[in-house]
């Protein structure tokens, strides 16, 4: 069975998700933890929590994936970025035991002109003081395009990071199409290839989850823009060979492409026919 979903707003709570999740055909799903754009948090609801303990498997919801803030930045230049990015990261990563067992995926960051050995470092230490033996959920690096000073624009920096993290099973990799895509590896004619690379650098034991998204640019732009499946750089054909590999194919995928609801029920309903079981 094909683990597809999208983003859904979190405003309303797990039960909310989760019956949105069902109106439009996805049997998982991504929300933020806290607005996208930072803030607090809102408080735990346990009644929430218990629904959407009791009523994920009726959509056969296996694993669900929170999404940090865009503005989380662990290896920001400036100190009091860090720590408010880091007090963020527990106080996130303590509200995921709530639901035991999913994943938590973050952008690893922009480095802001120091350089990559110092951001990378910066990321490392921040991890090594928030992953924890007892914890339940898995924390993802994502895959990132290389727009300024991102890191994670390539599996080698994802896996210096993995390296220097002490507690390794605790910490995994999201891969997001359109970011590799335009990072520079080539999806679209090599992606036995470009998976061979991932497994010599990083091992696909460590890939756990998949953005499916088409590039509004063509590879190797370093821009970061999605576009819906089959309107892009990347295509359906090759965005159907990334659902059916068979180092992919029972991962969760996804969709963080420009749709609403209708848009990604139109989406899921086309990978599902797609999909070879």
């Amino acid at each position: 069975m094909l683990k597809i979903g999208c983003h859904l707003s979190s405003s309303n709570g797990f039960t909310h998700m989760l019956e949105e999740a069902k109106t439009i055909g996805a049997n998982t799903f991504q929300f933020f933890t806290r607005n996208p754009r930072g803030g607090d948090a809102k408080d735990i609801d346990p009644i929430d929590i218990k629904n959407f303990l009791r009523f994920k498997d009726e959509l056969g919801i296996d694993k669900i994936i929170a999404h940090a803030s865009y503005t989380l930045n662990l290896c920001s230049k400036d100190q009091s970025i860090r720590d408010f990015a880091l007090r963020t990261f527990k106080d996130d990563l303590k509200r995921m035991e709530y639901i035991k067992g999913n994943y938590y995926n973050f952008h690893p960051g922009s480095h802001v002109g120091q350089g990559e050995d110092v951001g990378i470092q910066f990321i490392i230490d921040a991890l090594n003081d928030s992953l924890s033996e007892d914890q339940n959920t898995i924390v993802l690096l994502e895959t990132m395009a290389g727009k300024g000073s991102e890191i994670g624009r390539n599996f080698e920096e994802l896996k210096r990071i993995i390296d220097g993290v002490k507690l390794k099973d605790k910490i995994g990799v999201l891969l997001d199409t359109c970011h590799v895509h335009e990072g520079g590896y080539d999806i679209v004619n090599d992606l036995d290839g470009v998976l061979g690379t991932f497994d010599k650098i990083i091992g696909l034991d460590r890939l756990k989850a998949i953005h499916l998204n088409d590039s509004m640019n063509p590879r190797g732009a370093h821009k970061d823009r999605h576009a819906k499946i089959g309107e892009g750089h990347i295509g359906n054909e090759a965005l159907i060979k990334v659902i059916n590999n068979p180092h992919l194919k029972n991962l969760p995928f996804i969709l963080e492409t420009p749709n609403d609801l209708d848009g990604y029920a139109r989406e899921i309903a086309f990978l599902k026919e797609h999909y070879e079981d």
